[in-house]
């Protein structure tokens, strides 16, 4: 059964001293069930942007879709392209059988591990199984999606000692064209966003190269979709049908970028046969694993962060150094950016490039677009503009 009832109490609001705290529906009927657990207020904030953000992949792309929303924007997102052997262990995964949906799941909490622990997943299609058993292992709040196989269901439901979030989203409901939100005492209303790239999007070719394979145009949808439901300012850095690094929420671009193409540096960098064989000690879990992947690549850590990395190993490895890392990311190619404005300075196009950023897709129509262009040119990148801006506040 879809559709809730008209309102549901909350524990609190965004933080605990802000209770009571209630959500309601105006029209009498929420657009979804609790099957399981209590949802809280920042919960509903993820699960109702993570939901909107599959709905629109999927339509966008054709694929089924996943969201690993953390504090109202995604910290990873993919659509159901298969993982090679490699891409499996960076992961977690092993080497069982995926669903295309366990895929797209794999892959949105794999892009960005440490920022995706308890976050808020969101499920384009009925959830089956293999997905659930994957998503059973990591530590998360909750889940949105318009459906559950039984069996799935049943392997939810036993997370967290029974009070994992379970949602249930009408995948029929349709929000007012309308909406309203309040803020400090005044109300501010506003059409709701309904863009949604297709392939015609993605038309409006500036650079001299012109060239954009089927994976590339995917993977312009997959950033496009994303940055709408990611907070402004941001860049997104996609890879075969993932976000592998994503921006938010900083003042200036360049600083969106540098955040996103580090990520994306990062996510690369666990692929490195180095990483791959880490000599980790055999109680360590994959929540520390992850966290000890991150002390062993990062080059500004304390003398306290460095001896507190060590310990999660058997034996101390020997660090990758500069040049090892340039030449292993010297191999990424192929990697799409999208941005949510204009790129306003082609600083963002240098930093982009030595992440692998071979095609990007903006709004356009910044007062400097010719040197952004001009920039493209001198890496052979392929440029598109839309002509519409994606903020998101």
């Amino acid at each position: 059964m879809h559709g809730g009832s008209g309102e549901l109490a909350l524990r609190y609001g965004i933080n605990p001293h802000q209770a009571p705290a209630r959500v309601w529906a105006p029209d009498g009927r929420l657009p979804f069930n609790v099957l399981n657990g209590a949802p809280g207020y920042i919960n509903l904030l993820d699960a109702l942007n993570g939901w909107q953000l599959v709905r629109e992949l999927r339509q966008a792309t054709g694929l089924p879709a996943v969201a690993s929303f953390k504090h109202t924007s995604p910290a990873g997102a993919a659509v159901g392209v298969p993982l090679d052997d490699t891409l499996r262990q960076a992961c977690f995964v092993g080497s069982g059988e995926l669903s295309p949906l366990a895929a797209a799941y794999a892959r949105a909490r794999g892009a960005d591990r440490v920022s995706s622990y308890g976050d808020w997943v969101a499920v384009s299609d009925p959830l089956d199984l293999p997905t659930a058993r994957l998503l059973r292992r990591e530590v998360s709040d909750g889940v949105i999606a318009p459906g559950y196989a039984p069996e799935a269901l049943e392997v939810l439901r036993a997370k967290r000692g029974g009070r994992y979030v379970v949602l249930e989203i009408d995948p029929a409901y349709e929000p007012p064209a309308t909406e309203v939100r309040d803020l400090f005492g005044v109300r501010l209303e506003q059409p709701r966003n309904a863009f949604v790239p297709t392939p015609q999007a993605l038309d409006d070719v500036v650079t001299a190269r012109r060239e954009l394979d089927d994976g590339m145009r995917r993977d312009m949808l997959v950033a496009l979709v994303t940055l709408k439901y990611t907070q402004s300012n941001s860049v997104c850095l996609v890879h075969e049908g993932q976000v592998i690094g994503n921006g938010a929420g900083q003042q200036s671009r360049i600083h969106c970028t540098r955040l996103a193409a580090g990520k994306a540096d990062t996510w690369y960098l666990r692929q490195h046969p180095r990483v791959l064989s880490l000599p980790f000690r055999p109680d360590l879990d994959r929540v520390d694993r992850d966290n000890a992947i991150d002390g062993f690549l990062r080059d500004d850590l304390t003398a306290l962060e460095e001896a507190a990395w060590q310990r999660a190993f058997s034996q101390v490895p020997a660090r990758l150094g500069a040049a090892d890392k340039r030449a292993w990311l010297d191999t990424l190619q192929g990697v799409v950016l999208g941005s949510d404005a204009f790129l306003p300075f082609r600083d963002n196009v240098d930093r982009a490039y030595a992440s692998g950023v071979r095609a990007i897709v903006q709004p356009g129509g910044g007062v400097r677009e010719q040197d952004i262009i001009a920039a493209c040119d001198e890496y052979g990148m392929t440029m598109v503009c839309t002509g519409v801006r994606l903020f998101h506040h």
